[in-house]
């Protein structure tokens, strides 16, 4: 696995991390477009949907960020598209986003992995979406452990109210049942370390920004569940890095997946919260 960098008074010198401010997304929202229109689920497809793509110097090519996504099993299908939800828009979309606001080296082109594969200890960062209905076996079990105690991060993302939320806890408590999920507080500097994010942000999909753009009621609601409030949690190592960083009652992905559909939306969610608490999340993840 890519060396982790310890310490924030490293953090700016080792990764030249240099973070254009907040303004630079807002020139890119009022081009009055974006990238990546819900062209559905082509799971071979190297399509990009008009998100353009960049060179990387070969010399560098295992020094890059990749964003990885995670293939699992779902007990059931579950809601909406389980670990392909908005893919590949979305990872397309930060990657370009990453490569555009920071001097942090991206690698183009995305890629999903299972947590069996050899290769996953050679990526620092993973995400996992929408695991209401998540079902590791016993070797992604072992496999998620060793990674992440081996100095690897995973962010976990879009599932809302209490029974998806119990069933992805059931499941990490598998992979570290001496450990529990912890509220991370808004001082913590996940949310500060690139911008200095005064709320936790919730993230509505799309469609329910749309519903509730009058009423102001953005969040998704779930049978018997109060999903008004967003939850950030965390599970810690020893050293009190966070390995598992949950973002529950919230669509981030969404975020980075619609920019190109709606001004309002991207403007609105795109801009001011899913780019950079997602930026926040990488910096965090790639220095500790």
């Amino acid at each position: 696995m890519m060396k982790l960098i310890r310490g924030r008074s490293t953090l700016i010198a080792s990764l030249a991390l240099v973070i254009v401010m907040i303004s630079a997304l807002v020139v890119v929202a009022q081009r009055g477009g974006g990238y990546g229109r819900g062209r559905g689920r082509d799971y071979q497809s190297t399509d990009r949907g008009g998100v353009p793509t960049w060179d990387i110097d070969k010399k560098f090519s295992k020094e890059l960020f990749t964003f990885v996504r995670i293939k699992y099993d779902s007990n059931g299908y579950g809601r909406g598209g389980g670990w392909a939800t908005d893919y590949r828009d979305s990872e397309l979309n930060f990657s370009l986003r990453l490569q555009q606001l920071t001097t942090l080296k991206v690698n183009p082109e995305p890629i999903v992995l299972e947590l069996t594969d050899p290769k996953l200890f050679d990526y620092p960062f993973i995400y996992i979406i929408e695991p209401g209905a998540l079902e590791f076996n016993q070797y992604e079990v072992i496999a998620l452990r060793k990674y992440l105690l081996g100095g690897g991060f995973l962010m976990v993302d879009d599932f809302w109210g209490e029974d998806e939320y119990n069933n992805f806890y059931r499941e990490i408590k598998r992979v570290f049942p001496g450990r529990e999920p912890q509220e991370v507080p808004l001082e913590h500097e996940i949310f500060h370390c690139v911008y200095d994010l005064k709320e936790k942000p919730q993230l509505p999909s799309i469609h329910a920004a749309w519903a509730g753009r009058e009423s102001g009621v953005i969040w998704e609601p779930r049978s018997g569940s109060d999903t008004s409030i967003p939850h950030y949690k965390a599970v810690r190592d020893d050293a009190n890095r966070i390995m598992v960083f949950i973002c529950h009652n919230t669509d981030l992905g969404d975020g980075w997946e619609r920019e190109g559909e709606d001004k309002w939306y991207f403007e609105e969610f795109s801009v001011k919260k899913a780019y950079p608490l997602g930026i926040n999340i990488v910096t965090y993840a790639m220095t500790h």
